[in-house]
């Protein structure tokens, strides 16, 4: 299933995405009778997902996607939970070796961005990188988490763009600020549930921007996998319902690239990951 969150007519909703097609929270409410919850991490992380899907309801699909605008599926994450140099060809294309244990960067929830939006970025930055990453959400919350369990607690998989301002992350020598930026971390279009995915570990990703392509991976050349990332980062910290992982980028960023082209205002960058679907963004520089 293909869950996401929308505005129509101005009105924030919630629902189930095939085709092209949405069916809203109203038309789930209408068609099972179900008093789903007013927020979509309630319906999702509180049981209410579980029962509307047993009734496996004749939904119509009745509001086209091109009618509405698509927002960050997890509007309020407990974590954002980014990790560095985790794919093999990235690691390599920057002369390092991957990290035995996950490099982890913690953004701000106010980073999220939708597709089909601004990623608005101040004009002291001068080096705009983009990173097109697999994105875990979390299902199931839990501390130090066995890799055998591990795959049972993740609900989803979404499309993340890593915004870097990648001067910024130079000057600081560390990633919290160059991350950080409202806006800097588009997501979605929607949740793709795991059951949908039967593995993970082997889907395309790519990155266009303008229209070049720039990245072209796969999640096969993940040095730390999914089951690892999620026991090792567990026994960190504890894991909550909603947390948001995002699992590195491949080859292809301009970091430390010999005569890098950053983003530019008004570039569109497009990301895609295999069954998961497109982020589309334009970069908007701003005083």
């Amino acid at each position: 299933m293909k869950i996401g969150r929308f505005l129509i007519s101005g009105k924030e909703t919630y629902g189930f995405v095939k085709d092209g097609k949405i069916a809203t929270k109203e038309e789930i409410i209408s068609k099972t009778g179900i008093p789903i919850p007013l927020t979509i991490k309630e319906f999702l992380f509180d049981g209410w997902y579980s029962e509307v899907i047993s009734q496996n309801p004749k939904l119509e699909y009745a509001v086209s996607i091109s009618d509405v605008k698509i927002l960050a599926p997890v509007p309020n994450p407990p974590k954002i939970i980014c990790l560095a140099f985790n794919y093999v060809d990235h690691a390599k294309e920057q002369n390092l070796t991957p990290p035995q244990e996950p490099a982890i960067v913690m953004i701000p929830r106010t980073t999220l961005n939708g597709t089909n939006s601004e990623i608005v970025c101040p004009s002291f930055v001068k080096q705009l990188d983009y990173e097109v990453e697999l994105a875990l959400v979390i299902g199931k919350g839990g501390k130090n988490i066995p890799e055998s369990e591990s795959l049972s607690h993740i609900f989803g998989y979404m499309v993340f763009n890593d915004v870097s301002a990648r001067d910024v992350q130079a000057q600081d020598k560390q990633f919290g600020r160059a991350k950080g930026f409202d806006t800097f971390a588009p997501c979605g279009p929607w949740i793709t549930t795991a059951d949908e995915i039967a593995d993970p570990q082997n889907l395309k990703l790519r990155t266009w921007i303008n229209g070049t392509l720039r990245q072209d991976s796969s999640t096969s050349n993940m040095f730390i996998k999914i089951p690892s990332i999620i026991s090792k980062i567990s026994k960190v910290m504890t894991l909550e319902k909603g947390d948001i992982i995002s699992t590195g980028t491949p080859a292809g960023v301009m970091l430390n690239k010999p005569n890098a082209v950053f983003l530019q205002d008004g570039d569109k960058i497009e990301m895609e990951i295999e069954m998961l679907g497109k982020l589309e963004n334009t970069v908007k520089f701003v005083p």
